[in-house]
């Protein structure tokens, strides 16, 4: 089990890989869509 600071450090690394492999611009309802799959890619 991921100890807090571990979560937090994966949840804004997927946070932040988003936003780079979509970039700037798109509606918030995109990269909510986006942030929800990404942690299932990432492992966790």
């Amino acid at each position: 089990m991921l100890g807090q600071d571990e979560l937090t450090e994966k949840i804004i690394g997927a946070a932040i890989e988003v936003h780079r492999v979509l970039g700037p611009g798109l509606l918030e309802s995109i990269y909510e869509d986006a942030l929800a799959f990404e942690p299932s890619c990432a492992g966790f």
